[in-house]
């Protein structure tokens, strides 16, 4: 009797995955030979020093800047000629902590801000845009207040929930990767909290996200993964489920130190 061969389902290709890439503005070097890689539903923090390469590598991912090497893949495909409305098309979406949204204006106008709904005459469908701004204040934001509604302006929100209407708003629109850049930053350590609360919801939501934090701690709690960038070089990743963030920490201390991530001591716990 001839011996059954059971084969096993093929592994979706990686959401998006950046190869050899590299960028010059000049004769300055952001990137070279970088490389990055976010599955589906996956959170990936991406660390490293301030000029390290991480915003280039951000802007060529949103198609604002275009790599002079190496190549783009989404779901398997390889993108050519990116530019920004293509990769919104896609479900690429960005969030910047310092404009992500106009705080004169109501909750629903920054939900619909720019995608406005309309009705069969053309009129904004007001009346729509309210009840789906309310559902997501229930069902994403956890609002519970009577005090916060869909008129209410986002200039009196803290900054904590301020980040989560901005993620709500490209959750709604069906980004599939969600680019959080400094989403605490200025923060207290509450509205930390519910911003990372937030961040956990992308991935509850089936989503994927890259989480650029100065601050390590943060980063370790929500991400699946971490990538390091120095001086434009893709310096290593871990899984955070199987490093500590002492350890993590003691790692980039060693590479700021010596150009490596490889024997680091960890760095000592705070008393």
């Amino acid at each position: 009797m001839s011996e059954s061969i059971t084969e096993l389902p093929a592994q979706p290709s990686p959401l998006l995955q950046l190869d050899g890439v590299s960028k010059w503005f000049g004769e300055v070097r952001a990137l070279e030979d970088a490389h990055l890689v976010v599955g589906r539903n996956e959170i990936v923090g991406l660390l490293g020093d301030n000029g390290a390469g991480k915003s280039t590598m951000i802007k060529i991912v949103t198609g604002f800047h275009r790599p002079d090497r190496g190549t783009i893949t989404w779901k398997g495909q390889r993108l050519e000629h990116l530019s920004v409305q293509r990769a919104r098309d896609l479900g690429i979406e960005t969030v910047y902590q310092e404009r992500a949204l106009a705080d004169q204006q109501s909750l629903w106008r920054n939900i619909f801000m720019g995608r406005e709904r309309t009705t069969r005459l053309g009129l904004l469908d007001v009346g729509g845009m309210r009840d789906e701004t309310e559902k997501l204040m229930v069902d994403f934001l956890r609002f519970t207040s009577q005090a916060v509604t869909p008129e209410s302006t986002v200039g009196s929100m803290s900054g904590g929930e301020r980040q989560g209407v901005a993620i709500a708003r490209a959750l709604h629109f069906e980004a599939e990767l969600i680019i959080l850049d400094e989403p605490t930053m200025g923060l207290s350590v509450t509205e930390t909290r519910k911003t990372l609360d937030f961040v956990r919801g992308i991935k509850a939501a089936g989503k994927s996200c890259i989480f650029i934090d100065h601050n390590i701690f943060n980063v370790h709690e929500v991400a699946d993964r971490v990538v390091v960038i120095d001086r434009g070089h893709t310096a290593g990743e871990f899984k955070t489920s199987e490093i500590s963030v002492t350890d993590l920490i003691g790692r980039m201390q060693h590479l700021a130190e010596t150009g490596s991530l490889d024997g680091g001591a960890p760095a000592k716990a705070a008393t």
